[in-house]
């Protein structure tokens, strides 16, 4: 029978960091990902020696750019790793760190993303891409928002509210790219990308970084770590997509049964969550995988969007960061930075972001659909 993180050594989450996500621009990524764990570091009350293992997640730099940003910190011979998995390149590298210390292989690991844009140059695959200018993920999107709304009933001005939510919640958070309040009217009438979908309802793709140190009971206590600012991770989860009956979403039902495995690790229920972070790359992305982790039946998600149940001080504070619309995705280190905004709200340190009495949270990503990570959090 396959074992779970669960099964293994208590994990807990001990520093967490961030460089704020921009808009692309000239600072290297070097300083982008060092800032990121300068802080983590500092969170942690750690010296970078301590650290025994790193995780290094990226999509867009590059082969290897780990070392060459690590070193900066101190040449302590540690393994050093590189992930990628598309969108869910952050949350593959806290899993990857969470395993290992679970396992009793090192007593505290690093898991950090950064990314800078750095486009493929056509000729280097010698090939052309087949409908470049036609197909693009807005368009898949856009589509995806037009059958949600016939098939519940719904006004592309409600599915645009989850933008008006987290444009309100990014404007809270220094971290975030875009950190501005914006009014319905302003998301509707912001530029046309597809369909219904206007530029505010979408993520920007920018640049930044976010880290995460972990730690067992051995290491907190070898390290005389603050244990009461510990976060434990109650649950981990990873899934691909299977072949799945034709009209039904890949990545909702990716999602669904991913955090069904999760809930079920931690023995827990989606009526228990106090915060979820999830992949908002779009707006309608939020009703359905709120949908599919199982905070509501189908199509009742704008129903509680609506409702106030979905802002922070409601009913479950669903990307209380400003999600990837506002806070941003700069891809890597995405799904380390939800990992953080639940470690500062569980703690109670979210500042104006913060959800009243928060105990549990979920961080949900997707990688281009075909894989899902999904990570529950615990305040001890």
């Amino acid at each position: 029978m396959a074992r779970t993180l669960k099964d293994l050594r208590p994990v807990y989450i001990v520093g967490i960091g961030w460089h704020p996500y921009q808009n692309p621009g000239p600072t290297p990524y070097v300083t982008l990902g060092v800032t990121a764990i300068r802080a983590a570091l500092a969170d942690a009350a750690i010296e970078w020696p301590a650290v025994e293992s790193a995780y290094v997640a990226t999509a867009l730099l590059g082969m290897a750019v780990g070392r060459p940003m690590l070193r900066h910190l101190g040449a302590t011979g540690l393994p050093i790793a590189h992930i990628e998995n598309a969108s869910a390149s952050g949350s593959t590298a806290f899993r990857q760190a969470c395993i290992e210390v679970a396992s009793g292989i090192s007593d505290v690991a690093l898991a950090v993303g950064v990314d800078k844009r750095n486009p493929v140059r056509r000729e280097s695959t010698g090939i052309d891409a087949l409908a470049e200018d036609a197909i693009a993920q807005f368009t898949h999107f856009s589509l995806l928002t037009n059958e949600y709304a016939h098939r519940h009933g719904v006004s592309f001005e409600d599915i645009a509210r989850v933008a008006v939510k987290n444009h309100r919640n990014g404007a809270k958070n220094r971290n975030a790219q875009r950190q501005k309040e914006r009014t319905l009217d302003e998301v509707l009438g912001g530029k046309r990308v597809a369909g219904s979908l206007t530029a505010l309802q979408c993520t920007p793709v920018g640049e930044g970084a976010a880290a995460a140190i972990v730690a067992s009971e051995d290491g907190i206590r070898r390290l005389g770590l603050d244990a009461s600012r510990a976060i434990r991770v109650a649950g981990s989860t990873a899934r691909s997509e299977r072949v799945y009956p034709a009209g039904q979403g890949f990545d909702a039902v990716l999602t669904k049964e991913t955090a069904g495995l999760a809930l079920q690790e931690a023995q827990i229920s989606a009526r228990d969550l106090d915060i979820i972070e999830l992949h908002d790359a779009f707006t309608v992305e939020e009703l359905h995988y709120i949908e599919n982790i199982g905070l509501c039946p189908e199509g009742q998600g704008v129903h509680l969007l609506k409702e106030g149940a979905l802002e922070i001080g409601g009913r479950c504070a669903v990307n209380p960061s400003g999600g990837l619309i506002a806070m941003g995705h700069p891809i890597g280190p995405t799904g380390v930075g939800q990992i953080g905004e639940i470690v500062l709200q569980l703690r109670g340190e979210a500042g104006a972001r913060q959800h009243r009495g928060a105990r549990t949270g979920l961080a949900h990503m997707v990688g281009v659909g075909a894989v899902c990570y999904i990570h529950l959090l615990q305040k001890a």
